[in-house]
This record gives structure tokens, C-alpha cells and sequence, in this order.
């Protein structure tokens, strides 16, 4: 009970010091703004290890981020199989072709009646199948190593960006299109000079969207056949021999790994989007 007593101490503790740094007038300064997500961070690590501790919780069913933290040091070879089977040969694969696929499929829909009457639809539909349902599918196709779990993901990927781009290409007003006729500039110049600078936002919000699901379709394309290393065969084997800890270990991994894709994407977009009324600084 005296780890329960502790955490909520903590907690009220770092509330207080939240508030405090929230209204103080270095709010809006960087060290703020990083320092109170992590300082609310480690105020629920620390609850869930009092609660752990303080309830006598089995580590079958619960364990403790002490004891998650122990097996993250003693597994870091595995961790780190684990993480370049998915992340750098599933993921990031599936996620580059899934991009350049999306875009150069969005700019023939841009140029052609036909495909935006009949390729939308039917993405819209494929973006609503169930990704248990098709995993299995490109797994039998493609095989048990890497290569179907990036195909898994290119479909994940694909029409959230095509989606996003098509809508960015329309932003541009008719004035905007005239003064570039006006211009005699071809339709590749009014392209790469005012249509795609304008459709980067959309872009970009397809592409954050994108970074989530890359991670997540190569795991869960994972459960359906792997060779003997991947997150997603690590947290299948993992669960069925009551590693839990182990499998707290991925997630801790998969989570990192997501947080730094998903930050270097919008690292990318403020510098890419600097002109756009949401990056200006006040």
C-alpha cells in the first residue's frame, strides 16, 4: 500500500506543478510545452506502477513498468530484430511505395474525368475493408517475410493519401488557374508552381494520417504468418507463453517508433509549410 500512497502523491504533486507551469507567463516557450506532456507521462507511469505494486497485481496480467523496463534492457537484441524486421523492412517500405503510388495516382485523377468518377469510389470502398480480412490474403500471395506485410501497408496507406492529394490539387481558385494561363504556363508549370505548393497541407495530412497505419498494418499483417522475428509475431508468441512483459516491451518499442515517424513528418511539414496560417509564429 506504501507504492499506492506514493504514486497518488506523485500524481497530486505533478498536477500541481502542471498547473503551475500551464499559467505561467513561459507557457508558450519550448521547455514548457515539452516538459508538461512528459511530466503528465510520467505521473501515469509512476500510478500504474502504485497501482501494480499497491494491489499485489500478477504480471500475467498486468506488470509493473519497472519490470517492463528490466525486460526492454535484457531483450534489446531481440527488440531490435524485432523493430528492423517491421519497422525499417515492412513498414517504411510499404509506406514509400504506398506514397509514391497514391501521388502519381492522384495526379492521373486530376488529369482524367473518368478516374476521378470511377477510381474514388471504389477507394473510398477499399479503404473500408477490414484489414483482418485482407492481411491473410496478402500474406498467402506474397509470402511469410517482409514483402506481404509491405504490401499490407501499401494498401493501408494508399488511399488516405490519394484522397488528401486529389482535395489538395482542387484548393487553388479559378483566378489563380487564369493568371497562370495568362501566364502561358503549361499544365505541369501551373502543377509544380501553384497547385502542389497549394495541396502540401492536404498532403501532409494524409501522409501523418499514413504514418500510424503503416506501423499498425505491418503488425497486425504479422498474427497471419512471419518468420521467427517481427513485433507482431513477437506479441503472438509473446501473449500465448505469458510473456507479458515481453509483449509490453514491443508495444513500448512499436509506440517510440511511431512517435518519432509521426514527429518526423511534421518536422518535414513545418519546414515544407512554413507560408500556411497554422505554422506562422503569433
Amino acid at each position: 500500500m506504501n507504492w499506492l500512497l506514493f504514486a497518488l502523491a506523485f500524481w497530486i504533486a505533478a498536477w500541481a506543478a502542471n498547473a503551475v507551469l500551464a499559467n505561467s507567463r513561459w507557457r508558450n516557450s519550448k521547455v514548457v510545452r515539452v516538459a508538461i506532456p512528459a511530466l503528465f507521462g510520467l505521473t501515469l507511469i509512476m500510478l500504474w506502477e502504485g497501482i501494480v505494486r499497491g494491489f499485489g497485481v500478477s504480471p500475467v496480467i498486468l506488470p509493473a513498468p519497472s519490470d517492463v523496463a528490466q525486460t526492454f534492457a535484457n531483450s534489446t537484441d531481440i527488440l531490435w530484430q524485432d523493430f528492423r524486421q517491421t519497422v525499417l523492412k515492412g513498414a517504411l517500405s510499404g509506406f514509400a511505395i504506398g506514397v509514391l503510388a497514391a501521388f502519381f495516382t492522384a495526379i492521373l485523377i486530376d488529369r482524367s474525368v473518368f478516374l476521378t468518377k470511377g477510381l474514388l469510389p471504389i477507394g473510398n470502398f477499399v479503404a473500408a475493408l477490414p484489414i483482418v480480412g485482407i492481411a491473410p490474403i496478402l500474406v498467402s500471395w506474397f509470402g511469410f517475410d517482409w514483402q506481404s506485410k509491405a504490401a499490407v501497408v501499401v494498401v493501408m496507406v494508399f488511399f488516405p493519401i490519394l484522397v488528401n492529394t486529389v482535395q489538395g490539387l482542387r484548393e487553388t481558385d479559378a483566378m489563380q488557374r487564369d493568371l497562370m494561363r495568362t501566364y502561358a504556363a503549361t499544365y505541369f508549370d501551373t502543377l509544380v508552381k501553384l497547385r502542389l505548393p497549394a495541396a502540401l497541407p492536404f498532403v501532409f495530412n494524409g501522409l501523418k494520417i499514413a504514418t500510424t497505419l503503416a506501423l499498425i498494418g505491418a503488425i497486425v499483417a504479422e498474427y497471419f504468418g512471419s518468420p521467427t522475428r517481427g513485433m507482431g509475431f513477437r506479441i503472438s508468441t509473446g501473449v500465448g507463453s505469458l510473456s507479458i512483459d515481453l509483449v509490453w516491451a514491443e508495444i513500448a518499442v512499436a509506440a517510440m517508433a511511431g512517435t518519432a515517424f509521426y514527429g518526423l513528418v511534421a518536422w518535414i511539414e513545418r519546414r515544407a509549410t512554413f507560408w500556411h496560417p497554422s505554422h506562422r509564429q503569433t
